[in-house]
């Protein structure tokens, strides 16, 4: 089961709604690309507002580290021909939402990937600003290319082979154990209750997101629906 498909003519991500039989509580987990058609983040928008609570990637503070890597996803939606947004919290949020953040702070992210080797480091902040150009320059083209697929199951050799790389585990492992954390925690307060909790965070979160909901409490996938993100011009 495909989380993000890329075909020839668009980008596609997969609501998943994860139920067990025990309690009548739903998660519903929304993958996120950080750059997307503004219909696909109303259509996210129109569904959050049918869920009770609303658990949220976005990590709290400022680092010039950081902002020099996200300079790849920020640079596109400036060249207003491309028709694509940055995803923003305005953009998704509705108001009176009951908001979660369990994500780390910009010290603790920077700290995790000052625990690469330097040199690799130093070269993702040199590469991100170039690649923002790339994807700018490229358009939504930049984004119909296979190596963007997600699959939810970790057992495949596309999960092994990123669980063993470096920067994947500097910039989620932590992250991950939070967001399940969060999520454990409202089970727990709230498992009870026939409520819609959705999970808002990015595609490559949502692997460990499935799984972990599955060996922690036995929740599992039982419906999902395909969004558009975007088609190119």
């Amino acid at each position: 089961m495909q989380i993000i498909e890329v075909t020839g003519y668009a980008v596609r991500s997969a609501v998943i709604t994860m139920k067990r039989r025990e309690t009548p509580m739903e998660f519903v987990i929304f993958p996120m690309l950080h750059v997307a058609s503004p219909s696909f983040y109303a259509e996210v928008r129109r569904r959050l507002a049918a869920c009770d609570i609303v658990v949220i990637e976005g990590v709290r503070g400022k680092s010039a580290a950081l902002s020099a890597l996200t300079l790849a996803y920020r640079f596109t939606p400036r060249r207003r021909r491309n028709g694509l947004q940055e995803q923003r919290q305005e953009l998704l949020i509705p108001e009176d939402a009951q908001i979660v953040n369990p994500d780390v702070t910009a010290a603790e992210a920077v700290s995790d990937l000052k625990s690469l080797p330097r040199w690799q480091y130093l070269l993702l902040i040199a590469v991100a600003p170039v690649m923002g150009l790339v994807f700018a320059l490229r358009g939504p083209s930049a984004f119909l290319d296979e190596d963007l697929e997600v699959e939810d199951l970790p057992s495949t050799l596309r999960a092994e082979m990123l669980a063993d790389d470096p920067v994947h585990y500097a910039l989620t492992d932590r992250r991950d154990k939070l967001l399940l954390d969060a999520l454990s925690d409202i089970h727990t307060e709230r498992g009870g209750e026939a409520i819609r909790v959705a999970v808002v965070y990015g595609a490559g979160h949502v692997p460990a997101v499935v799984t972990g909901l599955g060996q922690r409490h036995g929740y599992r996938p039982r419906e999902a629906e395909w969004l558009t993100v975007l088609i190119p011009a």
